[in-house]
């Protein structure tokens, strides 16, 4: 019962002296090049050396130990989160050349088996479909080029798109009727 009155009150960030944290005040480095540099002497200290290769060898994964290392310099004030951005990949690399050096299996944190090639192709080909659909309500020009490359032998789509053009059920016309108002009628 009493963790329920140990959370913050709505608003009580508001009510806190402003600039009171250090992530709240202008940053001690606003030029990516010194926040690097900061971070890089930071990392060739022996003992950081020694943690890094430590938490690799525990299974922590490059990407989360950069994520870190860039989070506390923003939280600690020394950088803003879009210096961070800039500088992530050189610490990255970098992490992962001091495990290299120093002969550390490690995970590197970017599995490319956890993206979905099939699901990528499917949204691609779900707005090339969506961009013919407006093309033929245009009434314009329909370019299936790129499509017709992926195609399968023996499928030719200029046929499919004649066949589909030239049969307009009724119930297309009806349902058009159905969504013209008063304003949408046209003038004489």
């Amino acid at each position: 019962m009493t963790q329920m009155f140990n959370a913050p009150i709505p608003g009580q960030s508001l009510t806190s002296e402003p600039k009171n944290y250090p992530w709240e005040n202008p940053p001690e480095f606003v030029n990516a090049e010194e926040a690097l540099l900061f971070h890089m002497d930071k990392l060739k200290e022996p003992g950081k050396v020694k943690a890094v290769g430590g938490l690799l060898t525990l299974g922590l994964d490059v990407v989360t130990m950069t994520e870190g290392i860039l989070r506390n310099g923003v939280a600690e004030g020394r950088h803003s989160v879009d210096v961070s951005m800039l500088i992530g990949p050189i610490i990255h690399e970098y992490i992962v050349g001091v495990a290299e050096a120093a002969g550390i299996d490690y995970n590197e944190g970017l599995d490319e088996e956890d993206v979905d090639t099939d699901q990528i192709k499917y949204l691609v080909r779900s707005r090339e479909a969506e961009k013919i659909l407006k093309e033929i309500e245009a009434g314009g020009d329909i370019d299936l080029s790129d499509m017709e490359s992926d195609m399968p032998e023996g499928m030719d789509m200029q046929e499919d798109l004649a066949d589909v053009t030239q049969e307009e059920p009724e119930e297309m016309a009806v349902e058009e009727e159905k969504m013209m108002g008063l304003m949408s009628r046209g003038t004489v």
